[in-house]
């Protein structure tokens, strides 16, 4: 019984709710995956047939409830190369085995790695895919004129002043149905979504990539679906952490992996490209009540029903009333709270956040922004571990103690060996490691090199205080137990 009502919760905790953010996400996604298309250099319908198959698969397979997966512009800007040298058929083959490769990183459990992003890099995330959202929509505004802009205007106006009044509706769904009610009712001459290019008119079909199934045609593809799979994943990883956050709930990360593997080998089979979560979908599902994969499914399925049953009135929609709820998403996106908390936080996160954001925007990638931002943290936690790490020295008599504390990694390894005193000509050295620890194979060979070189001097030398996790590390890759030189535990 509990698992009935958890998997219920799980699919939907309110229909109406889910079923109505699903609505607006699917008239979002539309000039989304149709602009994504644009950039890859394919037809109109490989980005929307691709955004209906990942949509709907991974609200049945994936480990977030309520994230979007589609075409994404992150694995577009991927496969232009692809298309442009080898047509669509590899891109399709390159598709497969981008699912391929991203089933085999859920079962090898890595969506665990996402513990080693830091809170700074994700803000830093959050706020430069806010910033990229914002820049999106400014083309829209080149050589518009004031009926644009008012329906922008107005469009802003019902987001923010509707939910005052009612929440039984999302506002950006209500803008999109009165902006495209009133355009067509005045005749508004406005840019709309049949501008941007061509809507299929039928259902996509099975079909296999037309490629030899030779090495050569791997050593082709396999490039391209390492990066999109690599990609793919940081940006769905990254988006179900916000979602995470947003919703106050927790997600399989590596099912998230592996779901996102089979909805991109689904779009290839059907003849779509690659994709992954979108955050900017996503955070528009979330704050429009969309809690769980009802909504989700309900997006890709509605998207779908929209091209094909209602294409001509989905041709109408102005652009302006999207780019009212998308300035909307970028609004809301934004971590507003991180600008005050410059002055507050430590100088280092916020270097990292800023780094992120800087990188991200200047690349128009978010992969390498993250990466860099992870890089960094991971550059300052070592220094900070380095700050930490200390060796004191008492003599007694004949016997020299050095007391070490800290970490002793690759960072603090060379610190570690040259604090020994190699030509005091004591009679015996005591190395205390009450309060140390060692962490990998660098540290252990300046253990053994410390060791030896006080031996050669005909030096008596014992290793005391060593916890079971060290002792087990030098008993298993160390050499200077092995000859003789003592050896005690600090339990």
């Amino acid at each position: 019984m509990k698992t009935a009502r958890r998997a219920l919760s799980e699919w939907s905790p309110n229909v109406t709710r889910d079923l109505l953010a699903g609505t607006v996400v699917a008239l979002a996604l539309i000039p989304e995956a149709i602009a994504f298309s644009i950039i890859a250099g394919v037809d109109p319908k490989v980005g929307l047939y691709a955004s209906f198959c990942i949509a709907v698969v991974t609200a049945i397979a994936g480990g977030r409830p309520a994230m979007i997966s589609a075409a994404t512009g992150a694995t577009a800007l991927v496969m232009v190369t692809l298309v442009r040298d080898h047509g669509l058929d590899y891109l399709l083959a390159a598709t497969l085995l981008t699912g391929l490769l991203q089933i085999g990183a859920g079962y090898l459990r890595l969506g665990d790695l996402m513990r080693f992003v830091s809170g700074s890099v994700i803000t830093g995330f959050v706020n430069a895919l806010a910033i990229l959202i914002f820049l999106a929509q400014l083309p829209e505004f080149v050589g518009a004129g004031p009926v644009f802009y008012a329906m922008v205007a107005g469009g802003l106006a019902i987001i923010y002043l509707l939910p005052r009044v009612t929440r039984a509706v999302p506002a950006p769904l209500v803008t999109i149905v009165l902006g495209t009610a009133l355009a067509v009712w005045l005749g508004l001459d406005l840019r709309n979504v049949g501008n941007m290019g061509e809507l299929p008119s039928e259902l996509p079909r099975f079909l296999l990539p037309q490629v030899p199934l030779t090495f050569e045609t791997l050593r082709i593809i396999l490039p391209y679906s390492v990066t999109i799979a690599m990609v793919g994943l940081l940006e769905s990883m990254m988006t179900a952490a916000i979602v995470d956050e947003m919703t106050d709930t927790a997600s399989d990360k590596n099912r998230e992996c592996r779901g996102q593997g089979l909805a991109n080998i689904a779009s290839g089979l059907f003849g779509g490209m690659a994709g992954c979560a979108m955050i900017g979908q996503s955070v528009i599902n979330v704050t429009s009540g969309g809690r769980g994969r009802l909504s989700s499914l309900w997006a890709g399925a509605f998207l779908l029903f929209l091209i094909l049953v209602l294409g001509e009135w989905v041709r109408r929609i102005p652009m302006a009333a999207l780019v009212a709820v998308m300035i909307f998403v970028s609004v809301s996106t934004f971590r507003w709270g991180s600008i005050a908390a410059l002055r507050t936080n430590p100088r280092g996160s916020s270097f990292v956040m800023l780094a992120t954001v800087a990188v991200t925007v200047a690349t128009g990638n978010l992969a390498e922004g993250v990466l860099v931002g992870v890089v960094l943290s991971g550059l300052l936690f070592a220094q900070k571990v380095t700050r930490a790490f200390s060796v004191t020295s008492s003599l007694e008599g004949a016997t020299r103690t050095y007391r070490v504390g800290g970490q002793i990694f690759f960072a603090t390894a060379g610190a570690f060996h040259d604090a020994f005193d190699f030509r005091e000509g004591v009679e015996r050295v005591v190395i205390d490691l009450t309060a140390a620890h060692f962490w990998d194979i660098t540290a252990i060979g300046a253990l053994d090199r410390v060791v030896l070189k006080l031996r050669h001097q005909g030096v008596a030398v014992e290793v005391a205080g060593l916890n079971d996790a060290s002792a087990t590390m030098v008993e298993r890759l160390g050499a200077y137990h092995r000859e003789g030189a003592g050896l005690s535990s600090g339990h």
